[in-house]
């Protein structure tokens, strides 16, 4: 009977120790998705968004080569690229528009020059390509394509 009451004992110590555990890991999670959008530059609302992103990133990329907060400037438009198409790239009214898609190209351009090749400047042809597709999304949003 002792060796029966010892066994159900430890089989619920380990059913309490796995439960806490697992809901610990829950609370965890929650909580870090609760401060990462607390700290959101996006609304959510796609026009405001667009408009926002691409007037950041038309900023970040005319930072003269050299200039103090540079590299902070940059790590920042990775950052907000990565928000941003997180947030639009699973909503099918919106990822299928001309905006859209021209946005994407440019960001995915942006973040690939940024994260392959951060120690060297942004070419110039870069910068004017960029330019356009932000200047042509904003324009595209603007038209709700």
């Amino acid at each position: 009977m002792t060796a029966a009451l010892h066994h159900l004992f430890k089989r619920l110590m380990g059913a309490t120790l796995a439960f806490c555990l697992g809901l610990s890991l829950l609370l965890t999670t929650f909580v870090n998705t609760a401060d990462a959008k607390s700290s959101s530059v996006l609304s959510g609302q796609y026009l405001e968004d667009t408009l926002s992103v691409t007037n950041r990133l038309k900023e970040t990329i005319s930072i003269p080569e050299g200039t103090e907060g540079l590299q902070e400037a940059e790590d920042q438009a990775v950052d907000l690229i990565t928000e941003y198409i997180s947030i639009y790239r699973g909503r099918p009214q919106i990822n299928s528009s001309n905006s859209f898609t021209t946005m994407q190209t440019a960001l995915n351009s942006l973040a690939g020059h940024y994260k392959n090749f951060s120690k060297r400047p942004l070419p110039e042809g870069l910068k004017e390509r960029l330019n356009k597709e932000l200047t042509k999304a904003e324009n595209l949003a603007n038209q709700k394509d």
